[in-house]
């Protein structure tokens, strides 16, 4: 009996059919889209000059033409795409992207001063404040006006847009999904309004960013700084402190592991949050990119300290390699995150999506230019692009067009980013905790517009008091980076 039940155990163990994998094979089915498309639309960058010289991004390419040969397939009864499943995958590349580019080691030789990390926070935390106040105020407008006709726009929409122009598809879908499940909001954009939004906002990141490139180059004020292409001098090359390639684990397996373990930490705590209440509940598995950021933090901290207590021999985590994988899940993002959207669903919500992705580019170029102008002037035209690109699209949009200027990477710029990471996420913190409370109720929304108006107020009252306190900083010397080899 005991062999027979054995025998029949692992025959079944073994069977590989459809019939008992059709969710295996079904997620490979559509990754093995993902990366087909994504080689497409590489393809279609490579050939079709305007979409190079637009620095239009491969994996945008890639998810467009696959949502229009989904819909086309759907015309014939066909069903190419799983868009739950494209979405579940939008929404874990988003955080584990963030882990990675979380758990790279700043190893610039770059000087960089604490007021500006502060102020490169402080930006972030304003143009998100902006965001937020100017697209809830656009549509709690609209809904006051519509409310009593034929179609009801929802109010709440409108704070989907800092969500998904700063932090891209997989947050502008979670929450997008979350105010379709609260009855108040009256929004039924079941993750296709924040995903057109975020695509949307890839497209203005680099649009906006190639023109801004070539108006200012005519002007003769902008000059591309000489030096090696970053991608060259920082090739992969064996370090005598780092894992060798001959190890018995491949150094690109260990830097997964190291990823796995950052999201693996952050969903205990996500999960042991979800417990405590709804509103915690929400909040924990809204935000997985910052608990996977955090927990990768961590583990750099304590690799960190076991190397300064000569615990630990070797730099296991490699900044090259993080790239890649950082690299790589936001690729999967777009074009997921693209193919996921469902026309059906944003039908109603046209208008508002158009106003939206208008006002929201205008009010960010505008509102970044001046910041970069006031407290960047030695390097105005890198910080522009990088902040201008990664507050639209997403950071790997603008490293891409930071280094179309400066490709060796000789201004701090980079270093910046990583190192105003931490004081952004506290600056932004009050706009992630108020996405419950705000789509609560209307008058819960006009109180959270009230409360993102003042903040934004507050940042830049901060990035701007040496021209607002003139007195007080007359006699305070301002640290001016300067490019040696020019």
């Amino acid at each position: 009996m005991n062999k027979e039940l054995f025998t029949m155990n692992y025959a079944t163990s073994w069977d590989f059919t459809l019939a008992n994998y059709g969710p295996v094979w079904s997620f490979l089915v559509q990754m093995g889209l993902l990366l087909l498309f994504l080689m497409a639309g590489n393809i279609l960058r490579r050939t079709i000059p305007l979409f190079r010289k637009c620095l239009i991004p491969s994996a945008l390419l890639g998810g467009a033409v696959l949502l229009v040969v989904n819909i086309l397939c759907k015309q014939l009864g066909l069903t190419l795409v799983d868009n739950r499943l494209m979405q579940v995958i939008t929404y874990h590349c988003l955080a584990i992207g963030f882990a990675a580019m979380s758990l790279k080691t700043e190893k610039s030789n770059h000087k960089t001063n604490r007021a500006q990390v502060l102020e490169f926070g402080a930006l972030q935390g304003g143009t998100y404040m902006l965001q937020a106040f100017v697209g809830l105020g656009i549509t709690l407008v609209m809904f006051l006006i519509t409310r009593y006709g034929d179609r009801i726009v929802s109010y709440i929409c409108g704070l989907i847009l800092p969500l998904a122009f700063g932090q891209g598809p997989g947050n502008a879908l979670s929450w997008d999904i979350n105010f379709t499940n609260t009855p108040a909001a009256q929004f039924a954009g079941n993750g296709s309004f924040g995903l057109s939004l975020a695509s949307i906002g890839f497209v203005v990141a680099s649009v906006f960013g190639v023109l801004y490139i070539n108006i200012h180059k005519k002007r003769g004020d902008l000059v591309v700084r000489a030096g090696t292409p970053v991608e060259l001098a920082y090739a992969p090359v064996d370090d005598a402190s780092e894992l060798p390639d001959n190890e018995s684990v491949d150094k690109f397996s260990l830097q997964a592991g190291f990823v796995a373990l950052a999201y693996a930490l952050s969903f205990g705590f996500m999960y042991l949050l979800g417990i405590l209440s709804d509103f915690t509940n929400s909040i924990a598995w809204g935000f997985n990119f910052l608990w996977a950021s955090l927990a990768a933090m961590l583990i750099r901290f304590v690799v960190k300290q076991l190397r300064k207590h000569n615990l630990m021999h070797r730099d296991y985590i490699n900044n090259y390699q993080m790239d890649r994988i950082s690299g790589f899940s936001f690729d999967l993002m777009i074009v997921a995150g693209v193919a996921a959207i469902e026309i059906n669903d944003i039908k109603n919500y046209i208008l508002p999506i158009v106003i939206l992705s208008l006002v929201g580019s205008v009010i960010t170029y505008v509102y970044i230019r001046l910041v970069s102008i006031e407290c960047f002037k030695d390097f105005e035209h890198e910080f522009f692009l990088m902040s201008f690109g990664t507050l639209t699209g997403t950071a790997s949009n603008g490293m891409i067009l930071m280094k179309e200027i400066d490709p060796g990477l000789r201004t701090p710029t980079s270093s910046l980013y990583i190192l105003s990471n931490f004081p952004a996420m506290v600056m932004i913190a009050p706009l992630l905790f108020l996405l419950n409370f705000a789509g609560a109720s209307p008058t819960n929304a006009i109180i959270a517009c009230a409360i993102f108006f003042t903040l934004w107020i507050i940042y830049t009252i901060f990035l701007f008091r040496r021209r607002i306190f003139k007195k007080r900083y007359q006699n305070k010397p301002v640290e001016e980076w300067k490019d040696e080899e020019v």
